[in-house]
């Protein structure tokens, strides 16, 4: 399958609604789409969505990546040879992992279309579906409460509250939806806002919150501390902003920092490369999760894909998609009551 043709979109998407986590508040973000042809008249497409903090890509610089390096690249290769095609890549984008996220996931749907299968079963398949957390940001302690009643309403069972910002707010907001909500799974993230003081004190306050997962409490740069407070408490610590490729999966293991793993597609730069995190992760004994970020819903469906083709992966954050307006991928994939389900179209579900 020679690729005769690249293009792609750039996408200005406003949210519904702007959101806070501990070091910036969102209203908006951009996602670029890829669209691979090949001399089968096979198309593949993926998606990109730059961040600065957590990509360290601008858009600006992703364009400019895809413009002058990735298609005059890709033009005449095969895509069949997808390894090769990312390893070179990976030495000609160091630092663009979002725009390799893109080209693994449409080559990887170009493959899965060839199949005729769903992009996870391409992978391997092990599941058909799988709940996901609803993420709450940075609000006051009431508008938080009227956001989990919302989403309680909408079928939600699984809540992701963010802070890091004031441990005493944290703790009012877990204790006051936990007795409201008895049944409700609770996970906090903590965006590297807190010390390991902090978030020991944290936890003690929350016990009776149960809460099933402690996200990244402390900053980027300090395994140690995380260390600390995961071989001091019972609570899975999981580590997000701390976890950006393969190597840092190792050490993280090695050094039995954590308990948990969050994989995002476009921080890792795509699902061959998540595929390695995760086998880390499984031999040092970690469970894992696939979160995004602010991504439509073709990169929220190749993170689904992912995370149904994995035993070890039994968490999902994919809610990224929900508060972008004007979504032009919005059916690829199905979400009710809480729990997502793939379509059954070839690849990623684009049609």
């Amino acid at each position: 399958m020679k690729i005769k043709q690249v293009t792609f979109e750039q996408l200005d998407l406003k949210l519904s609604e702007p959101y806070t986590i501990a070091y910036e508040t969102i209203a908006h973000t951009t996602n670029f789409i890829l669209k691979i042809v090949t001399s089968s008249g096979l198309t593949g497409f993926g998606c990109a969505a730059p961040d600065v903090v957590v990509t360290l890509e601008s858009p600006a610089q992703a364009k400019e990546s895809i413009e002058n390096i990735l298609i005059p690249f890709l033009l005449g290769k095969n895509a069949m040879m997808s390894v090769q095609i990312l390893e070179e890549l990976k030495t000609l984008l160091p630092t663009s992992s979002s725009v390799l996220a893109m080209t693994d996931m449409a080559l990887l749907d170009l493959k899965s279309r060839k199949m005729d299968v769903p992009l996870y079963q391409f992978l391997g398949g092990y599941r058909h579906s799988i709940p996901t957390s609803m993420t709450i940001g940075i609000l006051t302690v009431e508008d938080t409460l009227k956001a989990a009643a919302t989403y309680h309403k909408q079928g939600f069972f699984i809540l992701k509250v963010k802070g890091g910002l004031s441990v005493d707010e944290d703790v009012e907001k877990m204790i006051r939806i936990r007795e409201l909500y008895p049944d409700m799974v609770l996970r906090f993230d903590g965006n590297q806002g807190y010390s390991v003081a902090e978030a020991l004190l944290f936890l003690k306050q929350v016990e009776t919150a149960k809460i099933e997962i402690f996200e990244q409490p402390t900053a980027v740069g300090k395994d140690h501390n995380m260390g600390q407070i995961t071989h001091r408490t019972a609570t899975p610590v999981m580590a997000d902003e701390s976890l950006k490729n393969l190597e840092d999966a190792f050490r993280l293991a090695q050094n039995s920092r954590i308990n948990m793993v969050n994989i995002k597609l476009m921080k890792v730069g795509g699902i061959r490369e998540a595929m390695h995190i995760n086998s880390v992760a499984k031999s040092a004994g970690f469970e894992a999760m696939v979160g995004c970020i602010d991504e439509c819903a073709l990169g929220i469906s190749a993170g689904l894909h992912f995370a149904l083709s994995r035993a070890n992966i039994k968490y999902a954050d994919l809610d990224g998609h929900l508060d972008i307006l004007d979504d032009p991928f919005s059916g690829i994939f199905s979400l009710k009551k809480g729990v997502l389900y793939p379509s059954e179209a070839p690849g990623l579900g684009v049609l």
